[in-house]
């Protein structure tokens, strides 16, 4: 076994820092003295050096890039830095490490998708798993679509019109509610986009988005739903959530492209 432990050794030697993904707090307290950096979706074991993981990301390598892109933003690593990340893959409990080198793969921008978003993080995770959600169970077994716009809705209404009677028009209501989740679930069948503000509530319902779709890149196969999003998010500072009626897959758009694509089934 001298050379299994000699590879292990090779992982983890002459790092520059340590990346536990929601360790608990027993195994946090192991290496404390080392000032690990915890990556989760709360502070449970009160680490010092910590980045808020919005969502689950069963990936394990989008997990890792989020935490190392937070890492980077927070200046708890720096270009370059080699990592340790301890990551639980095939259970709850941690049960893999792996080598990375900080800055050596793209930026996804999931990281700022959340974090330097107008619209708070909790909101666009709470857009996010009702998409998922309804991308699971569709409508009445049907697999359906849907367009969920974040943040700078002031903007976003002036570059769309209403399609239909806006059912939230004179409502204070929010998603993450439960009862207006299963409203968002139930409206998402018919035609146009839901407008989210920053802070959460449910501005509109059957928008019809009017931003110019000139110079907007999508992958082919993709339809309006998605070229809708990439020009409303380049000429707004919104993001934007769609759920695919063809493919079944969520994808949020900021900035005009494609940041994160997720598959339903697999949370």
């Amino acid at each position: 076994m001298s050379e299994l432990s000699d590879l292990l050794d090779d992982i983890v030697a002459d790092v520059d820092g340590v990346f536990l993904f929601s360790p608990s707090g027993s195994f946090y307290e192991r290496f404390g003295e080392s000032d690990p950096v915890v990556v989760a979706p709360e502070n449970d074991v009160g680490a010092d050096r910590y980045v808020e993981l919005p969502l689950a990301f069963k990936d394990v390598s989008e997990r890792i890039r989020f935490g190392i892109e937070g890492g980077l933003e927070h200046e708890f690593v720096a270009e370059g830095d080699q990592v340790a990340c301890a990551v639980a893959l095939f259970d709850d409990d941690i049960d893999t490490v792996t080598r990375v080198r900080a800055g050596d793969f793209d930026q996804s921008g999931v990281y700022d998708l959340f974090v330097n978003s107008r619209a708070e993080p909790e909101v666009i995770r709470n857009v996010f798993e009702v998409a998922i959600e309804l991308g699971k169970k569709g409508q009445k077994g049907k697999r359906v679509g849907a367009l969920f716009v974040v943040g700078d809705a002031g903007k976003v209404m002036n570059k769309s019109r209403p399609l239909s009677y806006n059912p939230f028009e004179k409502s204070h209501v929010h998603v993450g509610d439960p009862i207006v989740d299963v409203m968002l679930k139930e409206f998402s069948r018919l035609d146009g986009a839901f407008v989210i503000s920053d802070s959460g509530k449910i501005v509109s319902a059957y928008r019809y988005l009017e931003p110019s779709a000139e110079g907007v890149d999508i992958p082919k196969g993709l339809g309006a739903r998605h070229m809708a999003a990439g020009a409303i998010t380049r000429d707004t500072n919104a993001v934007a959530v769609v759920l695919s009626e063809s493919d079944g897959l969520v994808r949020a758009f900021s900035g005009g492209e494609i940041i994160l694509e997720l598959d339903p089934e697999e949370y």
